[in-house]
């Protein structure tokens, strides 16, 4: 299921403003890189290029998904992720890119990180979850996002998750939009915020 990632290791930016120029990876075992391939053909089928708006990189790893986004044109994009070695990956990568200005970057758990969204008053267009992979209930996740208002409406949400894992298409405040399958350990469940105008806090 996971990925070595070699101290050195790079992968792309796939389009946009930045095409082409190489990523950090993190090193280690604790991360699970989104590779190139199936990254172009994501942004392919969710934009593949976005006329601003903000995005929230859960489980950011490398910050890939986030970069590749503000490449294609999002305006701004929060980075959360737990591990040490990725915060420090996210940080040396938006350095190389000179997009400090246009993200945050926080060491926090996913769930601490959506509240604390919500005291803030963010609201995001576009949320990247890519948990590792049995460790986290996307259907806590998704109601999460929901609960604490942190989605505005028709937000897209990417969930990366394995082929035999099945995520509902019944979910209070989404439309289910469509799983692709992209290879033996990945697969790509996308669904659309629809606001109901519901107080569920």
């Amino acid at each position: 299921m996971r990925r070595t990632n070699k101290v050195g290791d790079v992968m792309r930016v796939i389009a946009g403003e930045f095409k082409g120029r190489p990523l950090k990876a993190v090193p280690g075992k604790k991360t699970r890189p989104t590779t190139d391939k199936v990254k172009e053909a994501l942004f392919h089928r969710i934009g593949p290029y976005f006329d601003g708006g903000d995005a929230l990189d859960l489980f950011a790893g490398s910050g890939g998904l986030g970069i590749e986004a503000l490449s294609r044109g999002m305006d701004h994009v929060v980075f959360v992720d737990q591990q040490g070695q990725a915060i420090k990956t996210i940080q040396d990568n938006v350095k190389t890119f000179s997009l400090s200005d246009r993200c945050d970057i926080f060491r926090q758990d996913a769930f601490r990180a959506i509240k604390a969204a919500h005291k803030q008053g963010r609201q995001f267009d576009m949320i990247f979850l890519d948990p590792p992979y049995g460790q986290v209930s996307f259907d806590k996740l998704l109601a999460a996002l929901r609960d604490y208002n942190v989605l505005r409406d028709d937000a897209l949400i990417i969930c990366e998750h394995p082929p035999e894992e099945t995520l509902q298409e019944d979910i209070q405040g989404y439309e289910y939009v469509r799983t692709n399958t992209y290879s033996q350990t990945i697969a790509v469940t996308t669904y659309r915020y629809k606001n109901q105008e519901e107080d569920y806090v």
